[in-house]
């Protein structure tokens, strides 16, 4: 794999140290970037998407428990050998390729969970004084063109940082970092203001940041000099918004369909819908759900719950083609 595009941005941080806890007992002893969405974790996604964007050097501030992800971007010979005396020249291709030469790796230890803005202050000594992406792998995103490679041209164009921003329901705003813009209609915008999950009736607007990040240099500074921000933590937002007093930071609609794996539901419909569009399995796992019969498939659960009157047995035929059409739209190239 080669970068698809030719960029400045050469380093990207992922910050890996958080717990999952919204996934236990499943992270209990393994990573949740190493939940894997149809046949490859959620941090191989991530770092393909950097690659996509030209990154070469990938800095992973780690955590404890981490030791999965460092072994998975690892090589292993033993297997690798295997699978060459097995004939398996597929599966042997495809492990090769999930770091390609060019692409190092760095691993720096986070001392302790001192949230997001602390994780991005670890990298710097892998980052130097140039600008860098800031990927957060529980949020998939799907696109043409990768998320980070969009954002990359916006900072050729702008010289100044970049937020990846989505439109988000006015009641979840206390869950995202939130920006007001400049001009609310164009897909990039001066940051006005940012706050870090403000109640709904007190936001700039619903316009929140997720998970993606073209950050300047400058940012370690004002890292460097805050204190804990909401929820005890040094808020990455808070170290933003300190920079946009000295300089330029634009907000970015990307391009694509954003999957928000950090909880359940979100985790597995990206789950479902990678599944239909994969090239193997596509076409086998669309026949499974056209003759999925609901009710059965939900157990007892459901059959408690119709027996209660709520009508969910004469629905199902109904679910189950609404289930089928929203699956066969995943072969398309989503818009926010």
């Amino acid at each position: 794999m080669r970068p698809s595009v030719r960029s400045i941005i050469r380093t990207a941080v992922f910050p890996v140290a958080g717990r999952g806890t919204r996934f236990l007992p499943a992270t209990k002893a393994s990573p949740k970037e190493m939940l894997p969405v149809v046949d490859k974790p959620l941090i191989q996604y991530a770092v393909e998407e950097a690659l996509a964007a030209g990154a070469r050097r990938l800095v992973f501030v780690t955590g404890a428990s981490k030791r999965a992800i460092e072994d998975h971007f690892d090589s292993d010979q033993e297997l690798e050998l295997m699978l060459e005396q097995q004939g398996k020249s597929d599966l042997l291709n495809q492990l090769r390729s999930v770091l390609p030469s060019y692409a190092s790796c760095i691993y720096i230890r986070q001392p302790a969970p001192l949230g997001l803005g602390h994780a991005v202050l670890c990298a710097q000594p892998a980052v130097g004084a140039e600008p860098f992406f800031v990927h957060l792998a529980d949020d998939l995103i799907r696109s043409e063109v990768a998320c980070l490679a969009q954002m990359a041209q916006v900072y050729e164009a702008k010289r100044a940082s970049v937020l990846g921003v989505q439109v988000v329901p006015r009641q979840d705003t206390d869950k995202y970092g939130i920006v007001a813009v400049e001009a609310d209609r164009s897909a990039t915008s001066r940051v006005r203001s940012i706050i870090e999950k403000p109640k709904p009736a007190v936001a700039p607007s619903n316009l929140a940041v997720v998970g993606r990040y073209v950050l300047s240099p400058a940012i370690f500074e004002h890292l460097e000099k805050l204190g804990q921000g909401a929820g005890g933590e040094i808020q990455l937002t808070d170290g933003i918004a300190a920079l946009m007093r000295e300089e330029a930071v634009y907000a970015y609609r990307f391009t694509g369909k954003r999957y928000d794996c950090g909880n359940k539901l979100g985790y597995l419909q990206a789950t479902v819908e990678y599944a239909l569009g994969h090239p193997a399995l596509g076409r086998s796992f669309r026949k499974y759900l056209q003759n999925l019969d609901l009710a059965v498939a939900a157990g007892d659960g459901v059959r408690a719950r119709r027996g209660k009157g709520n009508g969910i047995g004469t629905h199902v035929g109904s679910s189950r083609r609404r289930a089928v059409r929203s699956g066969s739209s995943a072969r398309k190239s989503p818009q926010t």
